[in-house]
Order: C-alpha cells, then structure tokens, then sequence
C-alpha cells in the first residue's frame, strides 16, 4: 500500500480528492474555521461524537467537502493509543464501501507518536492475506493520505512508520503462510530474497553445516521430518565494522505436531504460526532495509519441522547441545528450546551488544499475559528497560517476568546437565531459565509472544509482532549511538 504524508489543514482538507476523508477530532475546542470545523463543532454540541476515542459519526455528500464519505473519528484526549483505535474504527467504518484512496487527517497538532501509530492503524485494518487464496479480492485500499499541520517536522517518524508497515506485512505474510508453503527452505529463500537490498547479507547452512557445527539439539527436533531444516543468518551492516551487532534469534518451527509428545488435534492448524518468532526477524530485516539505522544488527533462524516418523526425538532421549551441555529431552513438545539454544550459542561468535530471542515458546505464557503483552525475560536490567520502552513507544508492549534461580530447580535431572522442561507451574519461567544457561556471556533477553503472534477465532492470523517492537528499540540504540559519535570524535582530536 501506498502511503503519503502531506500538510493539510482542516480547511484544505475539506477540498482533498479522495473516496473517503476521515477526520482525527480531538476533545479540545478546535480554532480552525471552514467546513469541516463547523461539522465537528456541530456533532461535539449536538452530542453526536463524544469525547471517548473511536467514536464516530459517518456522514455522506456533506456541503462543501470534495469527499463523497466523510468519517469524524473521536481521539480523546490525542494520546498516540487513542490515535490508533480512533484510525482503526474509521478505517473500518468506511472499508464496505471499498475505497481506493483513503485521506486521513488530524484537525489538530499531530506528535510522532501519533502520526506512527496512524500509519500501522491503518495498515493493519486493511491487509488481506491473499498468498494461497487466487480468487480472494485483493486489499481494496491503495493509496492513504495522511493529513498533518507540518508534514516537513513528522516526516522522519513517518518514514520509520512506513518501514515498520512493510516490515510487519513481511512478517504477517510468512506467518500465515501455511507450512506446506512455508518450509524451512521456503523460509531460507525469503531470507535470501532480503540480500537484495543495500547492507544485507545472507548465509543459510544446511544439515551437514548444522552437524559440522554440533548443533546436536537442534538437528535432533528436525529428524522426525521430511523437511531438511535449515540454519539462517542475516547481516545488515549500518554501523562501523568494528560495532559489535545487537543479535536476533527466532524460532523457526515451521509445523509443531508435538513430536511423539503429540499435541491434540483441536486447533493444530495453529500450528503453522510457531515459527512467528522467525518471521518477526525477516520483518525487522525487511524494515532496516528501507530505514537503514547507523547499526549493526545479526538475524539467526534454526528452522525445521517438529514431526513425527521412526527416527523422531522421543521422550527421554538426550541431545548434547553445541554448548556441550547435555539434555534429556522429558518432552519432545518442548522443541523450541532445543532449536534456540544451539542458536543462542551460535551468537557468541559475533561478540555481540545484545541478543535478543523472540519465539512462541509456552502456553503457559499465554495464561499468564493473554493476547496483550508479550513475556519479557532478561539477565541485563538496561536491555530489559529499553526494550519496555520501546514496547510503549510502539505500542507493541511487553510484561518482564522474573528469573530467580529457584525456578531452575525443576530443570535438573539425573541423566543429562539439564532436562528440557520443568513442572506446570511457572512454565514461561522455567523456558526461559533454560534458555538462560546458553545466554551467559552476553546481555540476553527473552520475548515469549505465544500469546501475542497470532489471533485464533473469527480473526485468525498472524498480527506481525514484535516488529514494532524490535525496530523501536533498534531505532533508539541507533539514535543513541550517533549523538554518541560526534562527542567520540571530539575526545579523539583533543588527544
């Protein structure tokens, strides 16, 4: 989809050609005068558009406005939260009529914030996924205005914003791929296909790589299946060479039958969205080639199939992972561990800033947090801060959960280093101690986004996070870095 920002006033806005105008009205009385003023200064008195964001009235061939459809949308008190409802409700409010060209303007001073959570609104309200469905219609929406007092000020959140959409699209599209178009090497091809852009590098290692490099937990969830699995690392190389890269690793379960542990049949079409951990990094990859931040930044992606024949894993096999450390594998539905911990020991190798796991790990984090918040788990206080603000920034938010060593109790077991899974209770936490004792030589963070990555139900489908959420923080450990430089630069010449 097509996205532009323009500065427009209310009153220029009223002559905007387009299909459908939806007007961002705040709770303050509005100054401005021409038509558009006077319609919302109407329904304000007449009680028709209360203040409470996402309320809105529809109104069609109104005097002195180009647009056939013009929607007033509420956004209370303009927080960039409220901005989002107020442009989804609208959105979604004139999407039967099928417009082509969207206008969307704000009647009062727009902040960054606002104007990014504008774009993604509006984004996600109108995508179709239509890969496997030849005869589905398209996404009717083609091209949408956005409508600002000073378009020059916003116009770099609105670059990173339109990055972030194509970002998130990217991810949603592999995610609701179902596994039969989305095989580990399906996924490799969509990585390479990422190398063609400025910065971007792509290596993708296969069985015999996996084995050379004793990768022997995370080729053992791959031997159940048909599908050869496959290794991914992405570059993108925005910073100094010598810049050690923040590192993402996602889990790439292409299908999760369960393995022998087999999972119930109810839902298991859900399945295809376990590699939703994977497909966010191909989005923040997708996203830096189009923002290309002043940093370094490291993809890996073990992806593979967890199924079932004669030479599955089986519960209480053991596995020596690349670290060295042994696992007896209690259940072999537990295999998203196994894969990202060969991975999180793979990372070291780049000495990096940060590392970053993002995988849709455990139900028991969906009982805990919902569809809201994804579970943050770190070893490193300022990674974890930065990546809760970059959660808020984005509204892609996440919950820190907790790490005390007790929780690793359960992990211990009489016939490896570690068992793979612990009891019921604190299930999220006890992952993500495992997945600490691979994580100890560099600042780590977990993001568990079972609950987050998809929706089930009448709206089923991947919903792209945490992308806004990685780039976010890409973004500011970007912005911090450069207002660093000039100060470096300036201790180095008065040596």
């Amino acid at each position: 989809m097509d996205f532009q920002l323009k500065t427009l006033s209310l009153a220029q806005a009223a002559t905007e050609k387009t299909d459908a105008l939806i007007v961002l009205a705040g709770a303050t009385d509005n100054k401005a005068g021409g038509p558009l003023a006077e319609l919302i200064a109407q329904a304000r008195n007449a009680g028709d558009l209360p203040d409470k964001a996402g309320k809105l009235l529809q109104l069609y061939r109104p005097a002195g406005i180009t647009a056939l459809r013009v929607v007033l949308v509420s956004i209370g008190d303009g927080a960039a939260s409220a901005v989002r409802t107020a442009v989804g409700a609208g959105v979604q409010a004139v999407k039967g009529s099928n417009p082509k060209r969207l206008a969307i303007v704000f009647a009062q001073s727009a902040d960054a914030a606002a104007l990014r959570l504008a774009v993604l609104a509006a984004a996600d309200t109108t995508y179709v996924y239509t890969t496997t469905k030849p005869k589905a219609e398209a996404r009717t929406v083609r091209h949408v205005t956005l409508g600002v007092p000073d378009a020059a000020t916003l116009n770099p959140a609105f670059q990173e914003a339109k990055a972030t959409v194509a970002g998130i699209e990217f991810a949603k599209e592999w995610g609701n791929r179902p596994a039969n178009h989305a095989t580990p090497t399906l996924l490799a091809e969509a990585a390479k296909s990422l190398a063609e852009v400025p910065h971007i590098k792509c290596e993708v290692l296969g069985p015999k790589e996996v084995a050379k490099l004793g990768m022997g937990s995370f080729a053992a969830v791959a031997q159940g299946s048909s599908e050869p699995l496959r290794f991914i690392v992405l570059r993108y190389q925005g910073g100094a060479k010598d810049e050690p890269p923040v590192v993402l690793v996602g889990k790439g379960i292409t299908f999760d039958t369960g393995g022998v542990s087999l999972k119930p049949a109810a839902e298991m079409d859900e399945m295809k969205f376990d590699m939703c951990g994977a497909a966010s990094v191909l989005g923040v990859f997708r996203a830096l080639g189009d923002c290309r931040p002043a940093i370094n930044v490291v993809g890996l992606i073990p992806s593979c199939e967890n199924m079932n024949d004669g030479a599955a894993l089986k519960p209480g096999d053991v596995v020596t992972s690349m670290s060295g450390q042994t696992i007896e594998v209690l259940n072999t539905d537990a295999e998203g561990r196994l894969i990202l911990c060969d991975a999180l020991t793979y990372a070291k190798r780049f000495a990096p800033a940060a590392v970053i796991d993002i995988a849709t790990l455990t139900g028991a984090c969906v009982v805990a947090l919902g569809g809201v918040r994804s579970g943050l788990f770190s070893s490193d206080d300022a990674l974890a801060a930065a990546l809760e603000t970059a959660g808020e920034q984005s509204q892609d938010r996440c919950w820190r959960m907790p790490l005390d060593d007790e929780y690793a109790e359960g992990l211990k077991t009489h016939f490896a280093d570690v068992a793979n899974i612990a009891g019921r209770a604190g299930g999220a936490i006890t992952a993500a101690k495992f997945l600490q004792r691979f994580a100890g030589d560099f600042p780590w963070a977990h993001l568990d986004i079972a609950g987050t990555a998809w929706k089930s139900g009448a709206a089923k489908g991947s919903t792209g996070r945490p992308v806004g959420l990685l780039l976010s923080y890409l973004m500011a450990r970007a912005a911090t870095a450069s207002a660093a430089a000039p100060a470096k630069s300036a201790r180095r010449k008065t040596r």
